[in-house]
């Protein structure tokens, strides 16, 4: 799990990503999935290749990202709004079903970072995953 680390308010798109991917030398967006702010899920990668989002892990996960991450005072903060919250379920339970031994996490449990600004393991208890 990440967030895009921008503001609660601030549109992104797979475009808008791949733009931002691609200028820190990535060949393509680095997420499978996002979330954007209408809790729309945005296909990015295709699963079957690769990603670049987790170093050291991307050869054997899914990144899935929301739009956000940013408070008003530009620091880390769980923006994840509740239709994004809902659309977060709904793939990780659609992922989950496809990948029933895999395990969820976010990117600050395997890199010194806030990302995505709110506690996944507290997460996937309370929904239940």
């Amino acid at each position: 799990m990440h967030c895009t680390a921008t503001f609660s308010d601030q549109k992104v798109t797979i475009d808008i990503l791949r733009k931002w991917h691609k200028k820190h030398g990535f060949k393509d967006v680095g997420y499978h999935y996002l979330i954007d702010l209408d809790g729309n899920i945005l296909t990015g990668r295709p699963v079957e290749q690769v990603g670049a989002h987790c170093k050291d892990h991307n050869a054997h996960s899914i990144g899935v990202a929301y739009a956000g991450g940013l408070g008003a005072d530009a620091r880390p903060a769980d923006t994840l709004n509740e239709k994004q919250r809902a659309s977060l379920i709904q793939l990780l339970s659609e992922l989950r079903e496809q990948y029933p031994d895999a395990t969820i996490h976010g990117h600050n449990e395997f890199a010194n970072k806030a990302c995505p600004c709110f506690d996944v393991q507290q997460f996937i208890k309370e929904v239940g995953l």
